[in-house]
Protein backbone atom coordinates (compact mmCIF):
# COMPACT_ATOMS: atom_id res chain seq x y z
CA UNK A 1 0.00 0.00 0.00
CA UNK A 2 1.42 3.34 -1.13
CA UNK A 3 1.58 6.35 1.54
CA UNK A 4 0.62 9.65 0.76
CA UNK A 5 4.75 10.65 0.94
CA UNK A 6 5.02 7.64 -1.89
CA UNK A 7 2.57 9.86 -4.43
CA UNK A 8 4.46 13.25 -3.46
CA UNK A 9 7.84 11.17 -4.22
CA UNK A 10 6.32 9.80 -7.45
CA UNK A 11 5.44 12.80 -8.50
CA UNK A 12 8.38 14.88 -7.72
CA UNK A 13 10.50 12.58 -9.76
CA UNK A 14 8.01 13.21 -12.95
CA UNK A 15 8.04 17.42 -12.84
CA UNK A 16 10.98 19.65 -11.71
CA UNK A 17 10.63 21.93 -9.48
CA UNK A 18 12.04 25.38 -9.01
CA UNK A 19 13.44 28.14 -6.51
CA UNK A 20 12.72 31.40 -5.37
CA UNK A 21 15.14 33.01 -8.07
CA UNK A 22 13.67 30.54 -10.83
CA UNK A 23 10.18 31.75 -10.00
CA UNK A 24 11.02 35.37 -9.96
CA UNK A 25 12.85 34.95 -13.62
CA UNK A 26 9.72 33.23 -15.13
CA UNK A 27 7.30 35.96 -13.35
CA UNK A 28 8.85 38.54 -14.64
CA UNK A 29 8.49 36.86 -18.52
CA UNK A 30 4.73 36.73 -17.40
CA UNK A 31 4.26 33.09 -16.36
CA UNK A 32 1.83 32.53 -14.10
CA UNK A 33 1.75 31.50 -10.78
CA UNK A 34 -1.17 29.17 -9.24
CA UNK A 35 -1.63 28.71 -5.50
CA UNK A 36 -3.18 25.43 -5.14
CA UNK A 37 -3.84 25.94 -1.23
CA UNK A 38 -7.43 26.56 -0.10
CA UNK A 39 -9.05 29.76 -0.20
CA UNK A 40 -9.10 29.90 4.04
CA UNK A 41 -5.06 29.58 3.86
CA UNK A 42 -4.36 32.00 0.25
CA UNK A 43 -6.48 34.74 2.72
CA UNK A 44 -3.94 34.67 5.05
CA UNK A 45 -1.25 35.15 3.25
CA UNK A 46 -0.10 34.55 -0.61
CA UNK A 47 3.21 35.13 -2.87
CA UNK A 48 1.98 38.92 -4.73
CA UNK A 49 0.20 38.12 -7.81
CA UNK A 50 -0.36 34.53 -7.33
CA UNK A 51 -3.83 33.15 -8.57
CA UNK A 52 -5.76 30.60 -6.25
CA UNK A 53 -7.10 27.49 -7.55
CA UNK A 54 -7.12 25.61 -5.16
CA UNK A 55 -5.82 21.26 -5.31
CA UNK A 56 -9.89 19.91 -5.50
CA UNK A 57 -10.55 21.71 -8.14
CA UNK A 58 -7.16 22.80 -10.98
CA UNK A 59 -7.76 19.99 -13.10
CA UNK A 60 -11.65 21.41 -13.99
CA UNK A 61 -10.51 24.90 -13.82
CA UNK A 62 -7.07 25.57 -15.49
CA UNK A 63 -7.73 25.71 -19.12
CA UNK A 64 -10.76 28.48 -18.59
CA UNK A 65 -8.84 30.33 -16.20
CA UNK A 66 -7.67 33.35 -17.82
CA UNK A 67 -4.33 33.96 -15.41
CA UNK A 68 -3.60 30.18 -17.51
CA UNK A 69 -5.21 30.41 -20.79
CA UNK A 70 -4.75 34.07 -21.59
CA UNK A 71 -6.01 33.37 -25.38
CA UNK A 72 -9.08 31.89 -26.10
CA UNK A 73 -7.23 29.24 -28.62
CA UNK A 74 -9.16 25.82 -29.13
CA UNK A 75 -5.87 24.03 -29.76
CA UNK A 76 -4.89 25.54 -25.71
CA UNK A 77 -1.76 26.26 -26.90
CA UNK A 78 -1.07 28.06 -23.33
CA UNK A 79 -0.06 24.27 -22.76
CA UNK A 80 2.80 24.85 -24.37
CA UNK A 81 3.96 27.70 -21.49
CA UNK A 82 5.28 27.22 -18.35
CA UNK A 83 3.14 27.60 -15.11
CA UNK A 84 4.34 27.31 -11.51
CA UNK A 85 2.15 25.76 -9.02
CA UNK A 86 2.52 25.99 -5.31
CA UNK A 87 0.94 24.62 -2.04
CA UNK A 88 2.04 25.32 1.65
CA UNK A 89 5.15 23.10 1.50
CA UNK A 90 5.54 21.52 -2.01
CA UNK A 91 3.44 18.25 -1.84
CA UNK A 92 0.52 19.60 -3.29
CA UNK A 93 1.78 21.47 -5.53
CA UNK A 94 3.80 18.55 -6.95
CA UNK A 95 0.72 16.55 -7.49
CA UNK A 96 -0.75 19.26 -8.60
CA UNK A 97 1.65 19.98 -11.46
CA UNK A 98 1.90 16.26 -11.96
CA UNK A 99 -1.60 16.22 -13.05
CA UNK A 100 -1.18 19.15 -15.20
CA UNK A 101 1.53 16.68 -17.09
CA UNK A 102 -0.60 14.07 -17.31
CA UNK A 103 -3.06 16.72 -18.56
CA UNK A 104 -0.68 17.65 -21.63
CA UNK A 105 0.78 20.91 -19.74
CA UNK A 106 4.45 20.73 -21.24
CA UNK A 107 5.73 22.56 -18.69
CA UNK A 108 4.11 22.52 -15.28
CA UNK A 109 6.86 23.50 -12.22
CA UNK A 110 6.31 23.10 -8.56
CA UNK A 111 7.94 26.02 -6.57
CA UNK A 112 10.26 23.86 -3.74
CA UNK A 113 9.34 24.63 -0.03
CA UNK A 114 6.29 25.93 -1.14
CA UNK A 115 4.70 29.32 0.71
CA UNK A 116 6.63 27.63 4.08
CA UNK A 117 10.06 28.18 2.23
CA UNK A 118 8.36 31.64 0.56
CA UNK A 119 7.87 32.39 4.03
CA UNK A 120 11.33 31.62 6.38
CA UNK A 121 13.16 33.26 3.00
CA UNK A 122 11.69 36.35 4.18
CA UNK A 123 9.70 37.14 0.87
CA UNK A 124 6.98 39.45 -0.07
CA UNK A 125 3.71 38.36 1.28
CA UNK A 126 0.12 39.79 0.40
CA UNK A 127 -2.89 39.30 2.27
CA UNK A 128 -6.44 39.40 1.29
Amino acid sequence: MKTVQDLVAEAKQRIREIDHAELEALRARGVPLIDVREPAEFAQGHVPGAVNLPRGVLEFEVDGHPAVNCKKDPALSHREAPVVLMCRSGGRSALAADALRTLGFAQPLSLAGGWLGWIEAGRPVEET
